[in-house]
């Protein structure tokens, strides 16, 4: 069978870059799906988007369905004739349906009976008929939040739709989707090109928009803007500061990038870089540069999508841009620090942090409290922690905070040394944040770990506290986050902190705000559950995890050195055989309602009960001093020997004996044996 290219292009007004690349890719899958479901055979796929298009190019598309036969199985032939081997309704209705007479019926014999059939061959359809709906169903279930009108028609999309076309090497398949008739014709460049691009074969999509001034493969001209930026950065000896995100954004904003590089006055480097940096960047879609030491430099890289004759013109006009923006910060900055943080405290009684749990100040003086908490816990200075949690919302009523959401903390730190306050103090304002998402940085010293988990902590014993727990995909107070932060910030830090005291000393500080009556397990159960995510990432076997689990370890330090013990436990020869004996006694136990007493030596009868009784004796004289110091690890390499000498007892032991006694003085050492592993994990759900 013959192949082609299929090329679909939809050609828009300017589609919104930050949802472009989701747009194309939707766009993209929608069309693949609908291909393969139709059974249509094809070597390639890819998808293009420029800011003013949508594009998918199929690569050696069979030009037709294979025709099929189908079979469609009718009564059975008890049911379909009567004695007298008349035709009945049932099997009447179904001949109707499938355009014959019952007499034309083949007859499907099985090993459960026969029943009537009919085979017919379904015609493969073109592509020409096929794809148009395809366009139209793959544009309906874009993931378009506010679709519009333009002009007076009362079709909805994105964007206004000024051009489709539909291509199947090189006929035009005709056709139309969302108002606009298939053709040849594609939208050039808007400055660049006049006129509108004709297309002769679908082969020829990417040259021939390339000729108008369009890289219409996305990647591709992300490449070039990323090349083009390096060199230019080079050019300046400097370092540019290219975020994936924005870099997504500025090649949604261009179809034939120009990176040039602009100015501003050195004086605005006296504001701390990071508001300038965020302005740049989320204001005006530029690329801040960094000397070779890392620090900010007064240029900025930015991309434009015109290939202007006088490339001094454009600089100037961008460099006339951003001067106010930077203005501004240089203004919020000069303003902010006329007001001392402390003298910001008042205004946090204004701001509520939640309406049940009362204001900003009241959360702060909660913060500053279980900060102090956990200082005293790491023997650091319980005074600089309370001050640091006191001070913590303060920037948030900064001027530049309130521009700039972004450097909240940032700004506290600036603004706490321009105060006086020691670096300590300073540095844990700007920690308390962290880490602000997956990967992020954590604090960097334990005063800003202290106030980062007693913030992260509060929030969750608070909205716990009132019943607000997330729902499903809702957290509207990032408790996951909060969560998931506090476990990394005491595992990676090494910090020897218990959730549960941390828990509970945060509902004291709360008083009677709190409703729920299960607050502290219903904290500690979340965050239990935050573990299972966390070890996941690093690779760490379920398994692994539900044995730690059992036991429920408060203090995420305790868990992660039982995590590391059950994993190495996991690895040994004897693991496998000692989970299933740690299962079978478990299950064993589960079904005796009697009561156990104290291991009798003198009750044991057999001598494989003795061997393994004396064997787990002198183990356990070794286990003890190994637990004192949480050595999870050599405790378990010292019960791995228990794995012969319990072989043995089960292969020549009945444990449930005809005497009471014996009986219970073997399910006694099992049971001791059982509860010796079970001290660190429950191994019985090792697999």
């Amino acid at each position: 069978m013959t192949t082609e290219t299929l090329l679909i292009e939809l050609g828009t007004e300017e589609l919104p870059p930050k949802s472009l690349k989701t747009l194309a890719t939707a766009f993209f899958d929608n069309i693949k799906t609908q291909l393969d479901s139709n059974d249509l055979t094809y070597s390639d796929i890819k998808w293009f988007a420029t800011p003013r298009r949508l594009a998918v190019q199929v690569i050696d598309l069979v030009g037709k369905q294979q025709d099929k036969t189908v079979e469609k199985r009718g009564p059975a032939v008890n049911v379909a004739f009567d004695a007298e081997g008349n035709a009945s309704k049932a099997a009447q209705g179904w001949a109707r349906s499938n355009g014959i007479t019952v007499e034309q019926a083949e007859r499907l014999t099985t090993d459960k009976g026969e029943w009537l059939l009919h085979r017919a061959t379904v015609t493969g359809k073109a592509i020409a008929e096929l794809i148009p709906d395809m366009v139209t169903t793959a544009l309906s279930k874009l993931p378009i939040a506010k679709p519009m009108r333009w002009g007076a028609e009362r079709t909805q999309f994105i964007r206004p739709v000024h051009t489709l076309t539909m291509m199947f090497g090189s006929e035009v398949i005709a056709g139309e989707a969302l108002g606009v008739t298939s053709a040849n014709q594609l939208q050039g460049h808007r400055f660049h090109h006049e006129g509108l691009v004709t297309l002769n074969h679908a082969n020829e999509y990417q040259a021939e928009l390339l000729k108008a001034y369009v890289e219409v493969d996305f990647a591709e001209r992300q490449k070039k803007i990323v090349a083009q930026i390096e060199q230019v950065a080079k050019d300046i000896n400097a370092v540019a500061l290219i975020d994936e995100d924005l870099l997504d954004e500025v090649t949604a904003l261009v179809e034939w990038p120009v990176t040039l590089v602009g100015t501003f006055d050195e004086d605005f480097l006296n504001v701390p870089a990071e508001p300038l940096i965020y302005s740049m960047k989320d204001h005006q879609k530029y690329f801040p540069v960094n000397d070779k030491n890392g620090q900010l430099l007064n240029k900025f890289i930015f991309v434009s999508n015109i290939e202007s004759k006088d490339p001094s013109a454009v600089i100037f006009g961008n460099e006339k841009v951003i001067r106010p923006r930077l203005a501004d910060a240089e203004f919020f900055f000069k303003t902010d620090k006329k007001q001392s943080l402390e003298s910001r405290l008042t205004s946090l009684e204004s701001v509520l942090f939640q309406k049940q749990l009362g204001t900003l100040k009241a959360k702060s003086e909660r913060i500053a409290e279980l900060s102090q908490f956990i200082a005293e816990q790491l023997n650091e200075n319980a005074d600089d922690a309370y001050r640091a949690g006191l001070l913590s919302k303060t920037d948030l009523m900064s001027e530049m905070v309130l521009e700039f959401p972004q450097v909240q903390g940032t700004m506290g730190k600036y603004y706490a040394l321009h105060d006086g306050e020691n670096v300590n103090i300073a540095q844990a304002l700007e920690d308390q944040y962290r880490p602000r998402f997956a990967g992020d940085s954590l604090p960097e010293a334990n005063i800003g770990c202290a106030v980062a988990i007693s913030d992260k902590i509060d929030t969750l014993v608070g909205i716990f506290g009132i019943n607000q727990a997330p729902k499903g995909d809702k957290d509207p107070f990032a408790l996951r986050r909060a969560a998931i932060g506090s476990i990394r910030i005491i595992i990676e830090k090494q910090l020897d902190l218990d959730l549960s005291e941390l828990i509970n000393k945060s509902i004291e500080l709360f008083g009677d705000k709190l409703v729920n009556e299960n607050t502290a397990n219903d904290v500690l159960d979340f965050i239990m559950g935050r573990f299972r995510a966390f070890y996941q990432e690093q690779g760490i076997s379920v398994d692994v995890i539900q044995a730690v689990l059992a036991k429920k370890p408060s203090a995420p330090l305790d868990f992660e050195k039982r995590i590391k013990a059950v994993t190495f436990f996991g690895e040994l020869p004897e693991a496998a055989t000692l989970a299933a004996a740690n299962k079978r006694v478990g299950n064993i136990l589960a079904k005796f309602d009697g009561q156990l007493t104290a291991f009798n030596s003198d009750l044991a009868t057999e001598q494989a009960e003795k061997d393994l009784a004396n064997v787990y004796q002198a183990i356990k004289l070794e286990v003890a001093p190994l637990m004192a110091v949480k050595d999870y690890q050599a405790a378990l390499s010292e019960l791995a020997q228990l794995k012969a000498p319990i072989d043995t007892f089960f292969d020549n032991v009945m444990v449930m004996s005809d005497d009471e006694a014996i009986k219970i003085n073997r399910l006694t050492l099992l049971n001791e044996i059982r509860n010796s592993f079970f001290a660190i994990a429950d191994i019985s759900v090792l697999q």
